[in-house]
Protein backbone atom coordinates (compact mmCIF):
# COMPACT_ATOMS: atom_id res chain seq x y z
CA UNK A 1 0.00 0.00 0.00
CA UNK A 2 1.40 3.21 -0.81
CA UNK A 3 2.13 5.98 2.21
CA UNK A 4 0.01 9.13 2.59
CA UNK A 5 1.72 11.67 1.71
CA UNK A 6 1.90 13.73 5.21
CA UNK A 7 0.45 17.32 3.97
CA UNK A 8 -2.80 15.44 2.78
CA UNK A 9 -3.10 13.10 5.82
CA UNK A 10 -2.98 16.18 8.02
CA UNK A 11 -5.26 18.20 5.87
CA UNK A 12 -7.86 15.50 6.20
CA UNK A 13 -7.80 15.07 9.64
CA UNK A 14 -7.94 19.04 10.26
CA UNK A 15 -11.18 19.22 7.14
CA UNK A 16 -12.65 16.51 9.24
CA UNK A 17 -12.16 18.39 12.83
CA UNK A 18 -12.46 22.04 11.55
CA UNK A 19 -14.11 22.59 8.60
CA UNK A 20 -16.50 19.55 7.87
CA UNK A 21 -18.58 19.43 10.85
CA UNK A 22 -19.61 23.10 11.02
CA UNK A 23 -20.30 23.01 7.16
CA UNK A 24 -17.22 24.42 5.73
CA UNK A 25 -14.71 23.98 3.02
CA UNK A 26 -12.20 25.52 0.85
CA UNK A 27 -14.49 27.79 -0.91
CA UNK A 28 -15.73 29.42 1.75
CA UNK A 29 -12.33 30.04 3.33
CA UNK A 30 -11.83 32.02 -0.22
CA UNK A 31 -14.50 33.61 0.04
CA UNK A 32 -13.39 35.04 3.38
CA UNK A 33 -10.29 35.53 1.77
CA UNK A 34 -11.87 37.69 -0.73
CA UNK A 35 -14.37 40.02 1.06
CA UNK A 36 -10.96 41.01 3.63
CA UNK A 37 -9.73 41.65 0.36
CA UNK A 38 -12.31 44.32 -1.33
CA UNK A 39 -10.05 46.81 0.05
CA UNK A 40 -6.13 47.18 -0.34
CA UNK A 41 -4.38 44.60 1.69
CA UNK A 42 -1.15 43.24 1.05
CA UNK A 43 -1.78 39.77 2.56
CA UNK A 44 -4.29 38.04 4.89
CA UNK A 45 -4.48 34.66 6.34
CA UNK A 46 -7.02 32.07 8.18
CA UNK A 47 -5.78 30.18 11.02
CA UNK A 48 -8.06 27.40 12.52
CA UNK A 49 -6.89 25.19 15.87
CA UNK A 50 -8.68 22.95 17.64
CA UNK A 51 -6.70 21.54 20.80
CA UNK A 52 -7.54 18.92 23.77
CA UNK A 53 -5.51 18.71 26.42
CA UNK A 54 -5.34 17.12 29.52
CA UNK A 55 -2.92 16.78 32.88
CA UNK A 56 -2.43 15.24 35.91
CA UNK A 57 -0.69 16.46 38.99
CA UNK A 58 0.80 14.38 42.15
CA UNK A 59 1.66 16.33 45.26
CA UNK A 60 2.01 13.95 48.79
CA UNK A 61 1.62 11.08 47.49
CA UNK A 62 -1.59 11.29 46.26
CA UNK A 63 -3.10 12.76 42.86
CA UNK A 64 -4.38 16.12 43.84
CA UNK A 65 -5.35 17.77 40.99
CA UNK A 66 -6.38 17.11 37.05
CA UNK A 67 -7.97 18.73 34.27
CA UNK A 68 -9.33 18.46 30.90
CA UNK A 69 -10.00 20.67 28.40
CA UNK A 70 -11.23 21.40 24.48
CA UNK A 71 -10.69 24.72 22.54
CA UNK A 72 -11.08 25.38 19.18
CA UNK A 73 -11.37 28.82 17.18
CA UNK A 74 -10.45 30.59 14.13
CA UNK A 75 -8.40 33.59 13.98
CA UNK A 76 -8.36 36.03 10.80
CA UNK A 77 -5.84 38.61 10.09
CA UNK A 78 -4.81 41.25 7.94
CA UNK A 79 -1.73 43.02 6.69
CA UNK A 80 -1.16 46.38 5.30
CA UNK A 81 2.07 47.73 5.39
CA UNK A 82 3.44 47.41 8.88
CA UNK A 83 0.06 47.85 10.54
CA UNK A 84 -1.97 44.13 11.12
CA UNK A 85 -6.09 44.22 11.93
CA UNK A 86 -6.42 40.87 13.73
CA UNK A 87 -10.25 38.91 14.75
CA UNK A 88 -10.76 35.84 16.35
CA UNK A 89 -13.59 33.51 17.37
CA UNK A 90 -14.27 30.30 18.83
CA UNK A 91 -17.55 30.03 16.95
CA UNK A 92 -16.57 28.54 13.87
CA UNK A 93 -19.28 29.34 11.09
CA UNK A 94 -19.75 30.87 7.70
CA UNK A 95 -20.83 33.85 9.60
CA UNK A 96 -18.06 34.20 11.73
CA UNK A 97 -15.82 33.86 9.42
CA UNK A 98 -16.69 36.68 7.65
CA UNK A 99 -18.02 38.73 9.97
CA UNK A 100 -14.31 38.79 11.52
CA UNK A 101 -13.01 39.35 7.66
CA UNK A 102 -15.00 42.72 7.55
CA UNK A 103 -13.65 44.05 10.89
CA UNK A 104 -10.05 43.28 9.67
CA UNK A 105 -10.25 44.77 6.43
CA UNK A 106 -10.82 48.01 8.17
CA UNK A 107 -7.10 48.84 8.21
CA UNK A 108 -6.45 48.27 4.76
CA UNK A 109 -9.09 51.18 3.67
CA UNK A 110 -5.76 53.05 3.33
CA UNK A 111 -3.76 50.89 1.93
CA UNK A 112 -1.45 51.74 -1.07
CA UNK A 113 -1.08 48.37 -2.61
CA UNK A 114 -4.27 46.30 -4.24
CA UNK A 115 -3.28 42.91 -3.77
CA UNK A 116 -5.18 40.16 -5.03
CA UNK A 117 -5.98 37.37 -3.46
CA UNK A 118 -4.99 33.45 -5.49
CA UNK A 119 -7.74 32.34 -7.08
CA UNK A 120 -7.36 28.15 -5.36
CA UNK A 121 -6.19 27.32 -2.42
CA UNK A 122 -2.99 24.55 -2.85
CA UNK A 123 -0.98 22.09 -0.56
CA UNK A 124 2.30 22.14 -1.03
CA UNK A 125 4.67 18.87 0.36
CA UNK A 126 5.25 18.82 3.84
CA UNK A 127 7.55 16.42 5.97
CA UNK A 128 6.42 14.71 8.76
CA UNK A 129 8.30 15.22 11.93
CA UNK A 130 6.38 13.40 13.56
CA UNK A 131 3.48 11.12 13.93
CA UNK A 132 -0.23 12.14 13.56
CA UNK A 133 -1.10 10.85 16.80
CA UNK A 134 -3.65 11.85 19.65
CA UNK A 135 -1.14 11.50 22.87
CA UNK A 136 -4.15 12.33 24.92
CA UNK A 137 -5.84 8.84 23.79
CA UNK A 138 -2.33 6.61 24.36
CA UNK A 139 -2.81 6.19 27.57
CA UNK A 140 -5.90 5.67 30.01
CA UNK A 141 -6.37 7.91 33.27
CA UNK A 142 -5.55 4.77 35.32
CA UNK A 143 -2.18 4.52 33.34
CA UNK A 144 -1.17 7.89 33.85
CA UNK A 145 -2.27 8.09 37.71
CA UNK A 146 0.13 4.97 37.87
CA UNK A 147 2.82 6.45 36.41
CA UNK A 148 3.14 9.46 38.58
CA UNK A 149 2.96 7.13 41.21
CA UNK A 150 5.97 5.14 40.29
CA UNK A 151 7.84 8.06 40.23
CA UNK A 152 6.72 9.22 43.64
CA UNK A 153 8.22 5.92 44.61
CA UNK A 154 11.19 5.77 43.44
CA UNK A 155 12.19 9.21 44.22
CA UNK A 156 11.48 8.52 47.88
CA UNK A 157 13.31 5.11 47.61
CA UNK A 158 16.63 6.21 46.28
CA UNK A 159 17.06 8.14 49.58
CA UNK A 160 15.32 8.59 52.90
CA UNK A 161 15.93 12.78 52.87
CA UNK A 162 13.27 13.11 50.12
CA UNK A 163 10.71 14.71 52.13
CA UNK A 164 8.62 15.40 49.37
CA UNK A 165 7.84 14.51 45.68
CA UNK A 166 5.69 16.69 43.42
CA UNK A 167 5.09 15.44 39.86
CA UNK A 168 3.07 16.51 36.67
CA UNK A 169 2.61 14.48 33.63
CA UNK A 170 0.84 16.49 30.47
CA UNK A 171 -0.62 15.66 27.19
CA UNK A 172 -1.80 17.84 24.13
CA UNK A 173 -3.40 16.95 20.48
CA UNK A 174 -3.55 19.79 18.56
CA UNK A 175 -4.46 20.42 15.11
CA UNK A 176 -4.42 23.46 12.93
CA UNK A 177 -5.35 24.29 9.12
CA UNK A 178 -3.77 27.82 7.57
CA UNK A 179 -5.43 28.95 4.78
CA UNK A 180 -3.66 32.35 3.03
CA UNK A 181 -4.14 34.86 0.59
CA UNK A 182 -0.80 33.64 -1.64
CA UNK A 183 -3.17 30.46 -2.30
CA UNK A 184 -1.58 28.25 0.23
CA UNK A 185 -3.27 25.72 2.89
CA UNK A 186 -1.32 23.66 4.99
CA UNK A 187 -2.25 21.75 7.97
CA UNK A 188 -0.47 20.22 10.60
CA UNK A 189 -1.16 17.67 13.18
CA UNK A 190 0.61 18.00 16.58
CA UNK A 191 1.11 15.92 19.69
CA UNK A 192 2.86 17.16 22.90
CA UNK A 193 3.90 15.46 26.03
CA UNK A 194 5.39 16.28 29.02
CA UNK A 195 6.46 15.10 32.38
CA UNK A 196 8.22 16.91 35.10
CA UNK A 197 9.70 16.00 38.63
CA UNK A 198 10.49 18.17 41.87
CA UNK A 199 11.87 16.97 45.03
CA UNK A 200 12.34 18.85 48.03
CA UNK A 201 15.18 16.92 50.02
CA UNK A 202 16.00 17.65 53.95
CA UNK A 203 18.83 17.32 56.22
CA UNK A 204 19.31 18.75 59.99
CA UNK A 205 16.58 21.48 59.38
CA UNK A 206 17.71 22.37 56.06
CA UNK A 207 15.68 21.86 52.81
CA UNK A 208 16.84 22.02 49.12
CA UNK A 209 15.21 20.97 45.44
CA UNK A 210 15.66 19.65 42.58
CA UNK A 211 14.09 19.07 39.41
CA UNK A 212 14.43 16.94 35.48
CA UNK A 213 11.39 15.72 33.24
CA UNK A 214 11.38 15.33 29.50
CA UNK A 215 8.77 15.34 26.98
CA UNK A 216 8.82 15.88 23.35
CA UNK A 217 6.28 15.27 20.51
CA UNK A 218 5.29 11.82 20.68
CA UNK A 219 2.65 10.05 22.74
CA UNK A 220 2.84 8.93 26.79
CA UNK A 221 4.10 5.58 25.54
CA UNK A 222 7.66 7.03 25.47
CA UNK A 223 7.68 7.12 29.12
CA UNK A 224 8.40 3.79 30.34
CA UNK A 225 10.11 2.95 33.33
CA UNK A 226 13.33 2.97 33.08
CA UNK A 227 13.31 6.98 32.05
CA UNK A 228 10.34 7.97 34.40
CA UNK A 229 13.21 6.28 36.90
CA UNK A 230 16.29 8.78 35.50
CA UNK A 231 13.46 11.68 35.79
CA UNK A 232 12.96 10.61 39.54
CA UNK A 233 16.34 10.20 40.32
CA UNK A 234 18.13 13.41 38.47
CA UNK A 235 15.89 15.47 40.45
CA UNK A 236 16.84 13.47 43.82
CA UNK A 237 20.48 13.85 43.09
CA UNK A 238 20.37 17.45 42.45
CA UNK A 239 18.19 18.20 45.73
CA UNK A 240 20.86 16.27 47.49
CA UNK A 241 24.36 17.71 46.00
CA UNK A 242 22.15 21.10 46.65
CA UNK A 243 21.92 19.98 50.89
CA UNK A 244 25.69 20.24 51.24
CA UNK A 245 26.15 23.40 48.80
CA UNK A 246 27.86 26.15 50.04
CA UNK A 247 27.69 29.73 49.72
CA UNK A 248 28.93 30.99 45.98
CA UNK A 249 31.93 33.57 45.83
CA UNK A 250 31.29 36.22 43.94
CA UNK A 251 33.68 38.31 41.58
CA UNK A 252 34.61 38.17 37.78
CA UNK A 253 36.10 34.77 36.85
CA UNK A 254 36.19 31.86 34.35
CA UNK A 255 32.65 30.10 33.83
CA UNK A 256 32.34 26.60 32.55
CA UNK A 257 28.73 25.89 31.16
CA UNK A 258 27.67 22.29 31.16
CA UNK A 259 26.04 20.69 28.06
CA UNK A 260 21.85 20.67 26.91
CA UNK A 261 19.56 22.57 29.68
CA UNK A 262 22.28 25.63 30.39
CA UNK A 263 21.64 26.78 26.45
CA UNK A 264 18.35 28.47 27.89
CA UNK A 265 20.76 30.95 28.61
CA UNK A 266 21.90 31.51 24.98
CA UNK A 267 18.22 31.20 24.42
CA UNK A 268 17.23 33.99 26.34
CA UNK A 269 20.20 36.45 26.21
CA UNK A 270 20.81 35.62 22.51
CA UNK A 271 18.70 33.76 21.24
CA UNK A 272 15.63 36.76 21.61
CA UNK A 273 17.64 39.56 20.23
CA UNK A 274 18.00 37.67 16.73
CA UNK A 275 14.30 37.52 16.34
CA UNK A 276 13.19 39.61 13.45
CA UNK A 277 11.09 41.74 14.82
CA UNK A 278 13.41 43.08 17.26
CA UNK A 279 16.06 43.99 14.63
CA UNK A 280 13.09 45.50 12.04
CA UNK A 281 12.27 48.34 14.72
CA UNK A 282 16.21 48.64 15.75
CA UNK A 283 15.61 47.55 19.24
CA UNK A 284 18.10 44.52 19.49
CA UNK A 285 21.74 44.65 20.08
CA UNK A 286 22.17 42.70 16.98
CA UNK A 287 20.43 45.54 14.72
CA UNK A 288 22.40 45.88 11.62
CA UNK A 289 24.89 43.50 12.18
CA UNK A 290 24.89 41.29 9.42
CA UNK A 291 28.21 40.16 8.44
CA UNK A 292 30.07 41.45 11.05
CA UNK A 293 31.85 39.27 13.76
CA UNK A 294 29.43 39.54 17.24
CA UNK A 295 31.47 35.86 18.51
CA UNK A 296 34.34 34.37 18.64
CA UNK A 297 35.58 32.56 16.41
CA UNK A 298 33.99 28.62 16.65
CA UNK A 299 30.45 29.75 17.84
CA UNK A 300 28.08 28.67 15.39
CA UNK A 301 24.58 29.25 16.56
CA UNK A 302 21.40 27.26 14.82
CA UNK A 303 17.83 27.32 15.08
CA UNK A 304 16.60 24.38 13.64
CA UNK A 305 12.66 23.13 13.54
CA UNK A 306 12.92 20.42 11.66
CA UNK A 307 14.75 17.68 14.54
CA UNK A 308 12.22 15.03 14.20
CA UNK A 309 10.06 14.62 17.66
CA UNK A 310 11.42 17.65 19.34
CA UNK A 311 9.34 19.19 21.95
CA UNK A 312 10.15 22.72 19.59
CA UNK A 313 9.86 21.60 15.94
CA UNK A 314 6.70 22.02 14.06
CA UNK A 315 6.24 20.31 10.14
CA UNK A 316 4.82 23.58 9.30
CA UNK A 317 5.18 27.06 11.57
CA UNK A 318 1.86 29.04 12.47
CA UNK A 319 1.47 30.95 8.57
CA UNK A 320 1.69 27.56 7.29
CA UNK A 321 5.24 27.74 6.10
CA UNK A 322 7.70 24.96 6.72
CA UNK A 323 10.26 25.26 9.51
CA UNK A 324 14.39 24.75 8.68
CA UNK A 325 17.26 24.92 10.03
CA UNK A 326 18.27 28.45 10.19
CA UNK A 327 22.05 29.62 10.74
CA UNK A 328 22.08 32.91 12.77
CA UNK A 329 25.94 32.58 13.89
CA UNK A 330 28.80 30.84 11.78
CA UNK A 331 32.25 30.66 13.28
CA UNK A 332 31.34 33.77 15.18
CA UNK A 333 30.11 36.28 12.26
CA UNK A 334 26.14 37.41 12.27
CA UNK A 335 24.11 35.76 9.32
CA UNK A 336 20.58 36.01 9.78
CA UNK A 337 17.68 36.34 11.88
CA UNK A 338 14.63 33.85 12.36
CA UNK A 339 11.50 35.89 10.19
CA UNK A 340 7.97 35.49 10.45
CA UNK A 341 6.26 36.30 7.24
CA UNK A 342 4.97 40.29 8.12
CA UNK A 343 9.10 41.19 9.11
CA UNK A 344 11.00 38.93 6.51
CA UNK A 345 8.34 41.20 3.58
CA UNK A 346 9.75 44.78 5.25
CA UNK A 347 13.06 43.99 5.75
CA UNK A 348 13.07 42.40 2.49
CA UNK A 349 14.58 38.65 3.46
CA UNK A 350 13.40 35.25 3.04
CA UNK A 351 10.95 33.74 5.26
CA UNK A 352 12.38 31.00 7.79
CA UNK A 353 9.21 29.41 9.00
CA UNK A 354 9.50 31.04 12.97
CA UNK A 355 6.37 32.66 13.12
CA UNK A 356 4.30 31.27 15.58
CA UNK A 357 1.27 31.94 18.05
CA UNK A 358 0.47 30.33 21.29
CA UNK A 359 -3.37 29.84 20.09
CA UNK A 360 -5.82 30.85 17.31
CA UNK A 361 -6.53 33.87 19.84
CA UNK A 362 -2.87 35.46 19.27
CA UNK A 363 -1.01 37.18 16.35
CA UNK A 364 2.06 34.85 15.05
CA UNK A 365 5.16 36.66 16.07
CA UNK A 366 9.05 35.39 14.85
CA UNK A 367 9.64 33.11 17.45
CA UNK A 368 12.16 30.46 18.41
CA UNK A 369 11.80 26.58 17.94
CA UNK A 370 14.93 24.85 18.74
CA UNK A 371 18.01 26.58 19.44
CA UNK A 372 21.37 25.72 20.03
CA UNK A 373 25.14 26.44 19.42
CA UNK A 374 27.17 23.36 17.41
CA UNK A 375 29.72 21.66 18.97
CA UNK A 376 33.28 22.05 18.64
CA UNK A 377 36.44 19.55 19.00
CA UNK A 378 37.44 20.52 23.13
CA UNK A 379 36.69 17.27 25.60
CA UNK A 380 34.86 18.47 28.58
CA UNK A 381 37.02 17.10 30.84
CA UNK A 382 39.64 18.93 29.54
CA UNK A 383 37.97 22.37 29.62
CA UNK A 384 37.54 21.60 33.13
CA UNK A 385 40.96 20.88 33.69
CA UNK A 386 41.69 24.04 32.17
CA UNK A 387 40.36 26.19 34.78
CA UNK A 388 42.49 27.09 37.95
CA UNK A 389 39.59 28.77 39.85
CA UNK A 390 36.23 29.29 38.22
CA UNK A 391 32.68 28.17 38.35
CA UNK A 392 31.00 25.15 36.34
CA UNK A 393 26.80 25.57 35.96
CA UNK A 394 25.70 22.28 35.60
CA UNK A 395 21.46 23.68 35.29
CA UNK A 396 20.09 26.94 35.47
CA UNK A 397 16.89 28.22 37.29
CA UNK A 398 15.08 31.57 36.19
CA UNK A 399 16.55 34.82 34.77
CA UNK A 400 16.03 38.18 33.26
CA UNK A 401 17.18 39.69 30.05
CA UNK A 402 16.78 43.00 28.37
CA UNK A 403 16.97 42.45 24.74
CA UNK A 404 17.56 46.06 23.94
CA UNK A 405 21.48 45.60 25.28
CA UNK A 406 21.55 42.12 25.70
CA UNK A 407 22.05 42.22 29.83
CA UNK A 408 20.88 39.41 31.60
CA UNK A 409 21.05 38.04 34.97
CA UNK A 410 20.44 33.66 35.50
CA UNK A 411 20.21 32.14 38.85
CA UNK A 412 22.33 28.37 38.74
CA UNK A 413 20.54 25.95 40.06
CA UNK A 414 23.30 23.29 40.39
CA UNK A 415 26.75 24.85 40.20
CA UNK A 416 30.36 23.55 41.53
CA UNK A 417 33.51 25.50 42.22
CA UNK A 418 36.30 24.75 39.84
CA UNK A 419 40.06 24.42 41.94
CA UNK A 420 43.04 23.74 40.02
CA UNK A 421 41.22 21.99 36.85
CA UNK A 422 39.01 19.97 39.17
CA UNK A 423 35.23 20.58 40.44
CA UNK A 424 34.67 21.28 44.00
CA UNK A 425 32.37 21.89 46.68
CA UNK A 426 28.38 22.62 45.21
CA UNK A 427 27.12 26.20 45.51
CA UNK A 428 24.27 27.87 46.75
CA UNK A 429 23.22 31.09 45.31
CA UNK A 430 25.09 31.84 42.83
CA UNK A 431 23.76 33.75 40.11
CA UNK A 432 25.41 34.90 36.47
CA UNK A 433 25.35 38.39 35.53
CA UNK A 434 26.40 39.74 31.78
CA UNK A 435 25.96 40.74 28.87
CA UNK A 436 24.76 37.90 25.62
CA UNK A 437 26.43 39.42 22.59
CA UNK A 438 29.44 40.42 24.73
CA UNK A 439 29.63 36.79 26.57
CA UNK A 440 29.81 35.30 22.93
CA UNK A 441 33.13 37.01 22.48
CA UNK A 442 34.66 35.36 25.42
CA UNK A 443 33.74 31.98 24.23
CA UNK A 444 37.39 30.06 24.70
CA UNK A 445 36.53 27.03 24.63
CA UNK A 446 33.41 24.68 22.77
CA UNK A 447 33.07 20.83 23.93
CA UNK A 448 32.21 18.02 21.31
CA UNK A 449 29.39 16.99 23.33
CA UNK A 450 26.52 19.08 21.97
CA UNK A 451 23.50 18.10 23.60
CA UNK A 452 19.60 19.08 23.62
CA UNK A 453 17.56 19.44 26.26
CA UNK A 454 14.92 16.82 27.94
CA UNK A 455 12.49 18.89 26.29
CA UNK A 456 10.17 20.72 28.86
CA UNK A 457 11.41 24.30 27.50
CA UNK A 458 8.94 26.89 27.07
CA UNK A 459 9.37 30.30 26.18
CA UNK A 460 7.12 33.62 26.95
CA UNK A 461 6.95 36.24 24.46
CA UNK A 462 4.59 39.55 24.49
CA UNK A 463 2.08 37.35 26.78
CA UNK A 464 2.53 34.25 24.55
CA UNK A 465 4.13 30.80 25.50
CA UNK A 466 5.18 28.63 23.25
CA UNK A 467 7.02 25.33 23.55
CA UNK A 468 10.71 25.53 22.68
CA UNK A 469 13.76 23.29 22.79
CA UNK A 470 17.72 24.29 23.61
CA UNK A 471 21.08 22.66 23.58
CA UNK A 472 24.66 23.14 23.48
CA UNK A 473 27.67 21.81 23.97
CA UNK A 474 30.23 22.20 27.26
CA UNK A 475 31.70 25.99 27.19
CA UNK A 476 34.08 27.81 28.34
CA UNK A 477 33.42 31.37 29.03
CA UNK A 478 36.22 33.74 30.23
CA UNK A 479 35.53 37.33 32.40
CA UNK A 480 31.89 36.63 33.37
CA UNK A 481 30.11 38.11 36.83
CA UNK A 482 29.03 35.82 39.09
CA UNK A 483 27.26 37.13 41.55
CA UNK A 484 27.48 34.58 45.23
CA UNK A 485 26.60 34.44 48.73
CA UNK A 486 30.15 34.27 50.52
Amino acid sequence: MKPIEPAVERLAIARSLLLAPYGLDETHLQRTLATIFEHRADYADLYFQYTRSESYALEEGIVKSGSFGIDQGVGVRAVSGDRTAFSYSDDISLDALLGAAKTVRSIARSGTSRTVPAKHLKTRRQRALYGAIDPVASATATDKIRMLEQVERYARACDPRVKQVMANIASEYDVVLVASSDGRIAADVRPLVRVSVTVIAEEHGRREQGFSGGGGRVDLTTFDTDSLHRYAKEAVDMALVNLQAKPAPAGVMSVVLGPGWPGILLHEAIGHGLEGDFNRKGSSAFSGRIGERVAAKGVTVIDDGTIPERRGSLSIDDEGNPTQRTVLIEDGVLRGYMQDSLNARLMKTPVTGNGRRESFAALPLPRMTNTCMLAGDRDPEEIIRSVSRGIYARNFGGGQVDITNGKFVFSMAEAYLIENGRLGAPLKGATLIGNGPDALTRVTMIGNDMRMDGGIGTCGKDGQSVPVGVGQPTLRIEGLTVGGTA
